[in-house]
């Protein structure tokens, strides 16, 4: 009898707590809005961040309250942004597709080494000690970038720079984050030219560094200055969409092919 008594005073005590944390739960939760479930349901999951936003159920709660667009998802493209719409009431927009390029043609025959690296086999550690190259713009080689990729979308080639499978990259923008020499950028699939350098290093010295560096001799600005310019010794194309097709033929004699259409060599 002694022991039935401690054993029901805590039973009941038991009980009055798990009453207390129910109805306090019942009081103090906070309501969830539907809409935010079903648009994180429809999200792909990857929390990659390239919405802008920590993860993809922050993303969902930022398009509900109107902090972030419907197409806002470039991994759940166009159709994504279409069930994210219905579910708002509103319209999701055009997506442009987007792809990572790679700003360099840098490849094992064309740059030279200045050294042996014997370190981390890592961009991001090469870079602190300058790389093994001796341009100091082109891609260093050890593939953080494709470390960085979540969907098996670029690895590095033969010729030891980075080559994007277009099919799989999601614009995400990781691999654009992880590259310490800012060679890779996000740009338009439709996007046709590119310039496949980065270097600022004069004609002589570009040229010495990278078979394939761009010199700076202009022809590609005579060939189109409406889209394309001369900024610190390197060419930039400023607006894609006026690069007429009768421009491309006079940009791509450029003499050391830093300049021209995008071919399977570089994006498959």
């Amino acid at each position: 009898m002694e022991f039935i008594i401690p054993i029901l005073t805590m039973a009941i005590l038991g009980f009055l707590f798990a009453l207390g944390l129910a109805i306090a739960y019942q009081k103090l939760k906070v309501q969830e809005d539907p809409k935010v479930v079903k648009i994180s349901e429809i999200l792909p999951q990857a929390n990659c961040g390239a919405c802008g936003f920590s993860g993809c159920r922050a993303y969902a709660e930022a398009v509900v309250k109107g902090d972030a667009p419907p197409n806002g998802c470039p991994v759940g493209g166009q159709d994504v942004a279409a069930q994210v719409a219905e579910i708002l009431g509103v319209q999701a927009g055009e997506m442009t597709k987007k792809v990572a390029r790679v700003h360099c043609r840098g490849t094992i025959d064309a740059a030279p080494n200045r050294g042996l690296y014997n370190g981390i086999e890592s961009c991001a550690a090469a870079q602190l000690v300058g790389g093994n190259k001796v341009c100091s713009y082109g891609c260093l080689g050890y593939g953080d970038c494709v470390q960085a990729c979540l969907f098996d979308a670029i690895h590095v080639a033969a010729s030891g720079l980075p080559v994007v499978d277009e099919e799989k990259c999601t614009a995400c923008g990781k691999c654009v984050d992880a590259c310490p020499r800012n060679i890779l950028e996000l740009l338009p699939a439709s996007q046709e030219i590119l310039v496949f350098c980065r270097s600022e290093e004069r004609g002589p010295a570009a040229k010495k560094a990278c078979k394939n560096a761009c010199i700076g001799c202009g022809i590609c600005v005579r060939a189109c200055p409406e889209a394309i310019v001369l900024e610190n010794n390197l060419a930039k194309i400023i607006d894609a969409n006026k690069i007429e097709p009768e421009n491309i033929p006079a940009i791509e004699k450029c003499p050391t092919n830093s300049i021209g259409r995008i071919s399977n060599n570089d994006q498959r």
